[in-house]
């Protein structure tokens, strides 16, 4: 790699990784709003979403011109491959961030629905997802990544009972029936975050070993035998 080459792209694992750590606390501090009703932090989430949608953008940029200006190979060329859909994802997961913590907002102005969801479970799972693999892409571990694709289902399982749940509650008390959409809907926007965090654990399968996991079972199986 030239010298060039190296300054360029050790610029955009910074970039790449303030991005990560960015969008890693929108999710947080979402999921806080919504435990602790708590309409400023709610805000907060929305009002950073145009400077995720910048950095997203900037990033984007440098790829592109890396791209350009080195044409790079093997090892680089997947880098960059990699960063580019990773990027897009992470801005993908501010929105969902956002999502949550407008939902959020219209909750806090609603009395609390006590009842048994099992959306604090599910959101620790969905973030401790995307922790672990924004961890993983920092130090390139690609065995972490396999775990964090095996564990999608687990989420795929709570969000389906959070559904069921919503519906008997809808059927049991219909005047509650715009809380509990929003309780449905903040399930399925932490549902999705999960996912985006597999498909970063597919596309750091990919940097690090050179192959395409996306759409085979090979990623689970193997977390399965390593734990």
């Amino acid at each position: 790699m030239s010298a060039h080459l190296q300054r360029d792209v050790d610029k955009l694992k910074q970039q790449i990784l303030a991005l990560s750590a960015e969008v890693e606390s929108e999710v947080r501090t979402a999921v806080r709003a919504i435990e602790d009703r708590d309409e400023e932090l709610a805000r907060q989430v929305v009002d950073r979403e145009e400077q995720t949608n910048i950095t997203e953008v900037d990033v984007e940029d440098n790829c592109l011109k890396i791209l350009a200006l080195h044409q790079p190979v093997a090892a680089d060329l997947r880098y960059i491959i990699a960063v580019l859909k990773i990027n897009q994802t992470l801005e993908r997961i501010g929105d969902l961030a956002v999502h949550i913590a407008k939902r959020g907002l219209f909750l806090c102005g609603q009395p609390p629905l006590n009842m048994p969801f099992r959306l604090g479970e599910m959101a620790d799972k969905s973030q401790g997802m995307l922790k672990k693999v924004l961890d993983a892409f920092v130090n390139l571990n690609d065995a972490t990544a396999h775990e964090v694709c095996a564990a999608d289902n687990e989420v795929d399982a709570i969000n389906r009972d959070i559904l069921k749940q919503v519906k008997a509650a809808v059927m049991q008390n219909p005047a509650l029936l715009e809380p509990l959409l929003q309780i449905m809907h903040i399930a399925r926007h932490l549902e999705r975050i999960a996912d985006h965090a597999t498909n970063i654990a597919e596309d750091l399968i990919f940097l690090v070993e050179g192959r395409i996991v996306r759409h085979t079972q090979e990623v689970s199986d193997k977390a399965n035998q390593e734990t």
